[in-house]
């Protein structure tokens, strides 16, 4: 009998803890996934390099290779976008706008008394983005449309202060290819780092003599592509 009583003790107590832990196990909240969801806004800055070449028509029917440059810089900007999670895989779209200042130069190879110049001012791009969360880690590929706003001009070689010829600022429409990685390093704040190539399509540049030597100048049909690497900040709007 005394055996009896021991075990029916025993079982009671056990089955105590047991419904004990269980109360336990359910009523502990479980940590949840990192959400990606929601409106976003965020500031970026980095830096570019834009590559161009020069093909001149001083004359119509006569056309000359000047040579090539890259137009390097900084660039700071914004962006907003939205993104949807589902399950592990996420899709936004973005929009963004930068101020830039990626210069660069060469002689011409034609006409070496003269160097030809690029400046980038600005870019936008418009995106869609598909990417895989790891928890709080989000890699990602986005595509679209890009613009970007430049000038060009002709200086001359031995005094580079001095204007030969000039063109009008150009915008340029185009596309966008890119990649990033962002860490959410709290509930609603992300860091990360990107990349993106503009494919710019050539475009005419008619210049305007200015000073001596502008009966060199007529119209360059000038290329450019356009490579961007900056660091992202966001802050997102619930989810």
């Amino acid at each position: 009998m005394k055996h009896v009583l021991l075990a029916v003790t025993a079982a009671i107590a056990l089955g105590t803890a047991t419904h004990g832990f269980a109360a336990d196990l359910v009523t502990t909240p479980v940590a949840a996934s990192y959400d990606w969801s929601g409106l976003y806004i965020g500031a970026n800055g980095g830096w570019g390099s834009g590559h161009s070449c020069w093909d001149t028509t001083p004359f119509p029917g006569l056309t000359f290779d000047e040579g090539c440059h890259n137009a390097t810089g900084a660039t700071a900007g914004a962006q907003i976008g939205y993104r949807w999670q589902r399950n592990d895989w996420v899709f936004g779209v973005e929009a963004q706008g930068n101020w830039a200042d990626l210069k660069g130069s060469n002689q011409s190879d034609i006409f070496p008394a003269f160097t030809n110049r690029s400046h980038v001012d600005w870019y936008g791009l418009l995106t869609g983005q598909i990417g895989y969360s790891f928890s709080n880690a989000l890699v990602y590929a986005k595509g679209g449309v890009a613009v970007t706003g430049n000038h060009f001009d002709v200086v001359s070689t031995p005094s580079p202060d001095t204007l030969a010829g000039d063109a009008d600022d150009q915008t340029r429409w185009g596309a966008v290819l890119g990649a990033g990685l962002e860490y959410g390093f709290a509930p609603n704040w992300s860091l990360g780092i990107e990349y993106d190539h503009l494919f710019m399509p050539d475009k005419d540049v008619t210049f305007t003599p200015v000073g001596i030597g502008g009966f060199a100048f007529g119209t360059d049909s000038i290329s450019q592509s356009v490579d961007l690497v900056g660091l992202r900040l966001n802050y997102r709007f619930g989810g």
